[in-house]
């Protein structure tokens, strides 16, 4: 049986670049980091506080220095949940205060009720912050088991 996710690895231009975007724009936090004995490939791992997972970046010595683009074959975005829709308003706020451009807060076309910002990481790589009021009943649902 598949439980959760563990990590999620995302290809990258410039590593520290990246992962200094996501420790102070999102609020990750260093976890370690990997280097291959070759050289060839950078790692930085970090954590969130409101995530299992752990998210990885990797640089590639030899890679492509395009930006990313959803258009091709693989990832299309990541989202992230946050608690309610007020926290997509506080987000707002946040991004815009740290100069990230990113969308008004829009209705999400495929969850009744449901609510998304997004924005864009510093290779162009989608990012949602994502509001779903199932996920809201689904935790209320727990606490009363």
């Amino acid at each position: 049986m598949i439980g959760d996710i563990h990590h999620f690895g995302l290809t990258v231009r410039d590593v520290d670049v990246s992962a200094a975007w996501y420790v102070d724009v999102l609020g990750f936090r260093r976890d370690g980091e990997f280097e291959s004995p070759d050289g060839a490939r950078r790692k930085v791992f970090l954590r969130h506080n409101g995530l299992l997972a752990r998210l990885g970046l990797t640089q590639h010595r030899d890679g492509a220095q395009a930006a990313f683009d959803e258009t091709r074959v693989g990832l299309d975005h990541v989202a992230f949940t946050v608690a309610d829709r007020a926290e997509l308003d506080v987000w707002a706020t946040r991004l815009a205060a740290a100069a990230v451009v990113h969308s008004p807060i829009a209705p999400a076309n495929s969850i009744p009720g449901g609510a998304v910002l997004v924005l864009r990481d510093p290779d162009n790589i989608q990012l949602e912050l994502f509001f779903d009021p199932s996920d809201m009943v689904d935790d209320e649902a727990a606490d009363q088991t």
